[in-house]
């Protein structure tokens, strides 16, 4: 139960800070940042682009690690795809970029850690960051920011120079905040395969 308490506020913490980026008009990177874009090239809906995007690191998350996390993974994503569906019922709003990079990138930074520490992630990248820490003890906090940096470096020409270098500065923010708690992050992942629930749970938290 603990470890759901969690991950409900690890995905409204990161839906939090997604919504500062999105109101302060700064890109995100990630499967999410890419989805966009290609949702913006192809003129396919972005939810469908973004479950194409995610399917194959589903498929790498079976295989590396395991059931529990893949199911935690995909309901992690679908309850942070509803929370920052009510973005719709908000006022609308303004917050300056420089600002809604720092402080988007903060809360998202310790929304995603309370996913990994927990045995879940938000699919794409951070599925292929948890697996390269798990196997060969890369930091996963490093490994999203150059996941994340390349998307953005991608999408530099639709958005300008500015919102593209506060978008890097957002990244960096987030990625430094994973890192910080990237032992944490190791020790959960390092933990039994295919634990039940309850004892997932528990060391997940511990």
């Amino acid at each position: 139960m603990k470890r759901i308490l969690y991950i409900i506020l690890g995905c409204l913490l990161t839906s939090i800070g997604a919504l500062i980026l999105q109101h302060a008009e700064v890109m995100t990177g990630g499967t999410a940042g890419l989805s966009l874009l290609l949702s913006y090239a192809s003129d396919l809906p972005f939810g469908l682009v973004f479950f194409l995007v995610n399917v194959p690191f589903y498929v790498l998350s079976i295989i590396f690690m395991g059931w529990n996390f893949t199911v935690s993974t995909i309901l992690s994503v679908t309850l942070l795809s509803a929370m920052t569906g009510l973005d719709r019922w908000l006022p609308a709003f303004e917050i300056p970029m420089s600002v809604g990079a720092v402080v988007g990138g903060v809360i998202i930074g310790f929304g995603l850690s309370i996913l990994f520490i927990n045995r879940t992630s938000l699919g794409g990248s951070n599925i292929v960051a948890l697996i390269l820490q798990k196997k060969l003890g890369w930091n996963p906090g490093k490994l999203n920011f150059l996941f994340d940096f390349v998307v953005v470096l991608y999408g530099f020409y639709s958005i300008g120079f500015l919102n593209g270098a506060l978008s890097v500065l957002s990244i960096m923010v987030t990625s430094s905040i994973i890192s910080h708690f990237k032992q944490k992050i190791g020790a959960s992942n390092h933990s039994k395969k295919e634990a039940s629930p309850a004892v997932e749970g528990t060391v997940a938290t511990s």
